[in-house]
């Protein structure tokens, strides 16, 4: 496995992640989108363009090779980027790098957010840990995690009180986890 291709696929993956959300923010800004949060949003740009330079720096100092548990990183990894897409393919029009909300509008309850109320969160959760992990790279992936995870504290804060003003996110999501699915929890796909 070579660290180039993993890498500018990933990096091609974020580029169109960016055209594609600013072309949902055209969409729903016409529908009335109110955004929340533009303070934070840089440093969430900074913090992930920080993380793929680590993780080239790092990554190529130690030679690019991949982790010897690469047999079970990269499948994981790319379990996590089938969730990211099925993530985005649920929210549809509505998917958007920032906080843009339709007031009024129902929060949408399919596809992983039949379960969570963060899937794409989780989604960079996870990535930040295991595509470092995948080669080698472990002080990106423990510093970007902790960074991320600061991060996130800010911006799901912003984004479920803005969502519980604006939308019925507090009925619909009341019973669902943030991120993880509960084991003792019994949920149901309805």
């Amino acid at each position: 496995m070579r660290f180039a291709f993993v890498f500018f696929t990933v990096v091609g993956m974020r580029l169109v992640e960016l055209w594609l959300a600013k072309r949902n923010e055209r969409y729903v800004k016409a529908l009335g989108a109110k955004e929340v949060g533009a303070r934070h949003y840089p440093w969430i740009v900074l913090m992930h363009v920080l993380f793929l330079l680590s993780l080239a720096i790092e990554a190529l100092r130690k030679g690019a090779r991949p982790s010897r548990r690469w047999p079970l990183l990269f499948p994981l990894f790319l379990a996590v980027e089938g969730l990211r897409v099925w993530t985005i393919l649920s929210l549809g029009r509505f998917w958007n790098t920032k906080i843009l909300i339709v007031p009024n509008r129902p929060v949408v309850k399919k596809g992983p957010y039949r379960w969570i109320r963060h899937p794409n969160y989780a989604v960079v959760v996870l990535e930040i840990v295991l595509l470092p992990l995948l080669f080698q790279a472990r002080l990106t992936a423990v510093v970007f995690s902790f960074l991320n995870a600061l991060l996130l504290f800010v911006r799901i804060k912003t984004e479920e009180r803005a969502l519980a003003a604006l939308t019925d996110y507090q009925e619909a999501f009341r019973a669902r986890p943030r991120f993880w699915l509960s084991i003792s929890r019994r949920l149901t796909p309805f």
